[in-house]
């Protein structure tokens, strides 16, 4: 019996082109501007320190603008530059500079299974400030009562099994209990191999019916 579902963000409720197209860029634009200005806010501050021990070496803000802007060009999951991303956002949710995108198939489909009785929690690469940010200031409006928790990488890499043994471990189910949604394979053969539900979301190409896990079009599709 499914108890909870984790949720990928980007290709599974969210457009990839949303935040490639959106997201990324405007955090690129702003990156330098926010770390100058920011960079003795203790968060900002300890987000440097971070960026420092990512490389192993000492960087000044300058250096460390430009690794930062470096790892966004190179489509690196650093923390500390998720982190820093997430932060940039923020101001750019506040500033009305762009909503967060969901499919309108999404919410609808939150809302039953969360009637349902079923907790709802997101897994992304991106920071969980991050996660709250778009489902908060959604362009279908504030989804964050829906969810009951929120994973970053600080509990693991998306490919790695461990990750989702530890939320497993977190959510005290057992992995059985437990569907993760995602359009990477490589993310769901990771939870598949501790055990969890799995279900592949092809939204922008045609369903394989011999593929290593269930595939669907969409969130109205997914049944159990």
């Amino acid at each position: 019996m499914i108890k909870a579902i984790i949720t990928d963000i980007e290709g599974t409720t969210t457009s990839i082109s949303f935040v490639k197209d959106v997201l990324f860029p405007y955090a690129r634009a702003h990156l330098a501007a926010f770390v100058r200005s920011h960079a003795d806010d203790p968060v900002v501050k300890n987000l440097l320190k971070d960026t420092q021990a990512a490389v192993g070496t000492v960087l000044d803000n300058e250096q460390a603008i430009r690794q930062l802007i470096a790892w966004i060009d190179a489509d690196q999951k650093i923390t500390p530059l998720k982190s820093l991303q997430g932060l940039i956002w923020a101001e750019g949710y506040q500033q009305g500079a762009f909503t967060g995108h969901v499919y309108a198939d999404v919410p609808r489909n939150l809302q039953r299974w969360r009637a349902e009785g079923i907790a709802l929690y997101v897994y992304s690469s991106g920071s969980v400030a991050a996660q709250q940010l778009l489902f908060g200031h959604t362009d279908q409006g504030d989804l964050t009562p829906l969810f009951s928790g929120y994973f970053d990488t600080n509990i693991g890499a998306k490919q790695d099994p461990v990750a989702y043994a530890r939320i497993a471990e977190t959510l005290t189910l057992a992995p059985a209990e437990l569907l993760f949604l995602s359009d990477i394979k490589a993310e769901l053969d990771a939870a598949k191999a501790i055990g969890f539900n799995t279900l592949w979301l092809c939204r922008d190409a045609p369903l394989a019916s011999t593929a290593a896990h269930l595939q669907v079009s969409n969130f109205d599709d997914i049944k159990w």
